[in-house]
C-alpha cells in the first residue's frame, strides 16, 4: 500500500506541490495528469526520494520513506525504479551494459567500475529484452537505437532492479504515436502480468483513459480530480488543464489508434 498524506514541496515561496493527499491499494495503474507545471514531475520526484519533502508523509506498508536517508533511502530507490523522458541511458554503451546499470544499487564500486557483470545477471538482462521484444538490439550503442526502443531499454534496466513500483514521468511525450503506443503497451504488461505498481505522470487524455486504472489530475500542485477513466469527462478535464467552455481535447491527443481486441485482453487478464 502506498499512502502519500499532504505531501508539499515549496520552491521559495511558491508550492510546487500543496498538500497533496492519495493512498493506492495494491498493484494499479494510476496515471497523473495536468499541464505542464502542475506538479506532477515533483511529485514523483518525492516518491523516488531523487527531491526532498518541505512536508508530509509517503507511506509505504506503513514506512515513511521520506524519513529513510543513507543505505536505506538508497535501498528503497531500488525498489522503486524511475523512468524518465530522455531515458538517462548512456548513449555510447551497448544497450546489455545499460540495462545492467540497474543494479548498480546493489553492486561493488570496483566491479561496475571494471563492468564485471556476473553471469546471471547478464542471462537476465537479456531475458528482460527479448520479453520487451528489443533483444536482437542487445550489442548495439544505445544512441543507435529509436526513441521508442531507447525508452524500452530504459525499461527494462527499470526491470532490473525488480521493483515494487515503478514511476514513470512522461514516458511517452518525447515518442511518435506508434512508439507511445508500444511504449505504453509494454508499461501496461508489465502492470498486468508482473503485478508491480505502475505510476505515470501523462500529458494526454486518451492515454490515461486507454490504459489507467485510476486518473489524478493535478492543477496548481493540488489534486483536483481523482477517479477512473470513465469519470474524466470533458468537464473534469476543463477544471484539470483550467480551460474555458472552447476546449478541445483533440489538443491533448497523442493519436494513439484504438485497438479493442488488446483492450478487451486486458481487461479479460485484469478480471481473470
Amino acid at each position: 500500500m502506498l499512502e502519500v498524506r499532504a505531501v508539499t514541496r515549496m520552491f521559495g515561496a511558491r508550492a510546487a506541490v500543496d498538500g497533496v493527499s492519495f493512498t493506492v491499494d495494491g498493484p494499479a495503474f494510476v496515471g497523473i495528469i495536468g499541464r505542464s507545471g502542475a506538479g506532477k514531475s515533483t511529485l514523483l520526484r518525492m516518491m523516488n526520494r531523487l527531491t526532498d519533502a518541505t512536508s508530509g508523509r509517503i507511506l509505504v506498508n506503513g514506512r515513511d520513506v521520506l524519513a529513510l536517508r543513507g543505505a536505506e533511502a538508497r535501498a528503497w530507490q531500488g525498489r522503486c525504479a524511475m523512468i524518465f523522458q530522455q531515458f538517462n541511458l548512456v548513449p555510447r554503451m551497448d544497450v546489455v551494459s545499460n540495462v545492467l546499470h540497474g543494479t548498480l544499487n546493489r553492486r561493488a564500486t570496483l566491479a561496475t567500475l571494471f563492468s564485471l557483470w556476473p553471469r546471471a545477471d547478464i542471462l537476465r538482462a537479456l531475458d528482460i529484452l527479448d520479453r520487451l521484444g528489443i533483444a536482437e538490439q542487445a550489442a548495439k550503442r544505445a544512441e543507435a537505437l529509436s526513441g521508442g526502443q531507447q525508452q524500452r531499454v530504459a525499461i527494462a534496466r527499470a526491470l532490473m532492479q525488480d521493483p515494487e513500483v515503478i514511476l514513470a514521468d512522461e514516458p511517452i511525450a518525447s515518442l511518435d504515436p506508434m512508439n507511445a503506443q508500444v511504449v505504453m503497451d509494454t508499461l501496461r504488461r508489465i502492470n498486468v502480468e508482473d503485478g508491480r505498481m505502475v505510476i505515470a505522470n501523462l500529458h494526454t487524455l486518451d492515454t490515461a483513459r486507454r490504459y489507467c486504472d485510476r486518473v489524478i489530475g493535478m492543477r496548481d500542485g493540488r489534486i483536483v480530480f481523482d477517479g477512473t477513466p470513465d469519470q474524466l469527462s470533458t468537464g473534469a478535464a476543463r477544471d484539470i488543464y483550467g480551460a474555458d467552455a472552447g476546449f478541445n481535447e483533440a489538443a491533448t491527443s497523442t493519436a494513439i489508434p484504438a485497438d479493442t481486441a488488446a483492450d478487451a485482453a486486458y481487461a479479460g487478464r485484469l478480471l481473470a
